[in-house]
């Protein structure tokens, strides 16, 4: 029988590349070799002692076979289990074993007939998540993520014993002991695979687990903003709202898995720094709500919150540099706009913050800046054109600054023609070199060439051959 989520995926139209097959009456030796005789070459046994095979169709499609199994509780973590296989199981009791009811359905692959001992097709049609057996359900912890996971994914409401117990297990710590790769597997499936991440941070909330296990966003509940900026409440309830609009626009933009979790990981951080920098200040006599310095501030408790997961140092980085710029790409414009700076000064504001915030795409970057902008509750904001990110991708776009923009002007082989001989001098030149350019002082080659003449010129050369 075809069981567990490919089943469920019928139901909910979505196509699937993986299928598990429960077999019945044969033994795990006998299923291996059937299988071998009809896949040869594309058979990996996965758990040959209990019966578990998986097998490579080709075009990333995958099938598991398995015996019916039995799993019992023998230690903590997800390893301290004892499983089972026993070929002549009972299909209801095979079926107890699996985490939800909706998950607990098999369906006959030729006849299309269906078995739902628990009804999970009927919890389905009403949208509701339910524990197959509560006394089996907390044995696993990781299980909580999952139906957190399986909630924002496919519009479920919890049912209340499902949700109590979920709450119970958090309380008493039974998820304290799972491992972060665990953990964070979960979680991206949540990140990468829900229209609205927000719904399982929601339920995470509800049920304790932000207050237990992640202080830097239980932190974001209740913190204050700016009402003229923020009509939509603290930050906690704005932070919501930006993982949306961010997977949102990661789909827009079609990025792909890596960049789609920097995205929404970026704006779930980008305000980390406004609890420890939020307070009742004042503007032209007015009290206001202000949070200065809360970008630069976010930075350690999004490097604090990444290593709680295993996302990799790569998305833990573009975290950390979201936190800390996502604000500039507004500043920026609204800065341009009111000829603060002019448009050689913007354009070199922009080449250093794409060069500030390296090995992060600047494409990645701008969706996270875009997230927050819109993730407020002004009418129509979530639909009307980010202005800001037009402007800074056409500056991009115009003045080649992601490729020519992030070179340096001179490198080391063009001052050896000037007699410089390679070391600590030449290499102290070239800084100068670009922190002028930075400083918008220096702007082309021909004038960073220019500069070093007239520098020799100036002072003595103890370093030229």
């Amino acid at each position: 029988m075809l069981v567990g989520g490919f089943v469920r995926d019928c139901f909910l139209h979505i196509k699937s590349k993986d299928a598990d097959l429960e077999t019945y009456g044969v033994s795990a030796a006998e299923l291996e070799k059937i299988l071998n005789k009809l896949f040869k070459g594309s058979v990996e046994a996965v758990g040959r002692s209990f019966g578990i095979f998986k097998v490579f169709l080709g075009d990333g499609l995958d099938l598991d076979v398995a015996i019916p199994r039995t799993e019992s509780k023998t230690g903590p973590g997800h390893k301290g289990f004892a499983v089972v296989g026993d070929p002549a199981l009972d299909p209801t009791d095979a079926a107890r074993r699996r985490d939800f009811t909706i998950n607990a359905m098999a369906a006959d692959p030729e006849t299309g007939e269906l078995f739902d001992p628990f009804h999970g097709r009927e919890d389905l049609e009403m949208r509701l998540l339910k524990v197959v057996d509560a006394s089996t359900f907390v044995d696993d912890p990781l299980r909580v993520y999952r139906g957190i996971q399986f909630a924002a994914r496919f519009d479920l409401k919890i049912d209340r014993a499902t949700l109590e117990l979920m709450r119970l297990m958090i309380s008493r710590g039974d998820l304290d002991e799972l491992s972060k790769e665990r953990v964070t597997d979960e979680l991206k499936k949540l990140f990468l695979k829900s229209p609205r991440p927000s719904v399982g941070f929601e339920l995470m909330r509800t049920l304790g687990l932000i207050r237990r296990s992640y202080p830097e966003l239980h932190a974001l509940i209740d913190t204050p903003q700016e009402p003229e900026w923020h009509p939509e409440g603290d930050v906690w309830i704005h932070t919501m709202m930006v993982i949306d609009e961010a997977a949102k626009i990661a789909k827009r933009e079609r990025f792909d898995d890596e960049q789609s979790l920097q995205v929404i990981i970026g704006g779930l951080c980008h305000d980390l720094g406004k609890p420890s920098t939020t307070h009742m200040g004042e503007k032209d006599g007015v009290p206001r709500i202000r949070s200065l310095g809360h970008e630069e501030a976010g930075e350690k408790p999004a490097e604090q919150l990444l290593n709680r997961w295993t996302f990799g140092e790569k998305i833990k980085i573009a975290a950390m540099a979201c936190a800390r710029e996502h604000l500039k790409p507004g500043m920026l414009a609204r800065q341009f706009s009111t000829g603060t700076l002019t448009e050689e000064q913007y354009v070199n504001a922009v080449r250093k913050l794409i060069k500030r915030i390296q090995p992060l795409d600047w494409r990645v970057y701008l969706a996270v800046s875009e997230a927050d902008a819109k993730g407020r509750a002004f009418p129509g904001i979530d639909i009307a054109p980010y202005a800001p990110g037009i402007l800074f991708r056409q500056t991009v776009k115009e003045h080649r600054l992601d490729e020519a923009g992030l070179k340096p002007l001179l490198f080391g082989r063009d001052l050896l023609p000037f007699g410089l001989k390679p070391g600590p001098e030449l290499g102290k030149l070239l800084e100068d070199i670009e922190r002028m350019r930075d400083e918008n002082k220096i702007t082309t080659r021909a004038a960073a060439l220019e500069y070093v003449r007239r520098t020799l010129k100036r002072l003595p050369n103890p370093f030229a051959k």
